[in-house]
């Protein structure tokens, strides 16, 4: 498949290019599916009619939970960006939705015990103890400000977590968290 080399652009409208390599009533089927259905809803309801890129994408969270009927809601991030997550907490907790907050320093593993190559001193990141955490408390909905986690340790994360999960903000240090900038820095090389 490449579709950013496509040049026909056949799924646009409507018609199928044929270079699918699954079956289209088997994914009819799954959007079907009543968790999948409700999901859909919700965010139809936050995109549809005009109301795309009018809320900013946490005020689209704080609907998104609401439509869904999350009440617990967890918050992934990583230790650096620990005021970012309280400031969070603080909005979700004021639209009246209850949160817990997990930092990636959750555990207090140590580098050996968690890299078997790693030589650094100190401590780990936990992504696997933070997806856990949040599991054992049966929150409804997790935010990652993938709060900040960082690459790789998101992935681990995302493989562990049960509830249902976005992204709030990934880590680009470089960029201030804004991981489009250096893509339209790249292009622009």
């Amino acid at each position: 498949m490449n579709c950013t080399g496509c040049r026909d652009k056949q799924c646009r409208t409507l018609s199928d290019c044929k270079r699918e390599t699954f079956d289209t009533s088997e994914i009819e089927a799954h959007y079907q599916e009543h968790h999948t259905q409700k999901i859909v809803e919700a965010a139809a309801r936050l995109v549809d009619n005009g109301r795309a890129g009018v809320l900013s994408r946490l005020e689209e969270v704080i609907e998104f939970t609401k439509e869904m009927g999350y009440k617990k809601i967890g918050l992934a991030f990583c230790y650096c960006m620990e005021e970012a997550a309280k400031l969070v907490a603080k909005i979700l907790k004021e639209n009246g939705l209850s949160v817990s907050s997990v930092s990636c320093a959750v555990g207090a593993l140590a580098q050996k015990d968690v890299n078997n190559k790693s030589e650094l001193p100190g401590l780990s990141c936990n992504p696997i103890g933070q997806a856990t955490q949040l599991n054992n408390e049966n929150v409804d909905f997790v935010i990652v400000i993938v709060m900040g986690l960082c690459m790789g340790h998101d992935v681990i994360f995302q493989k562990n977590i049960k509830a249902d999960f976005t992204t709030l903000v990934v880590k680009d240090r470089t960029n201030n968290h804004n991981p489009i900038k250096s893509i339209k820095q790249l292009k622009n090389q």
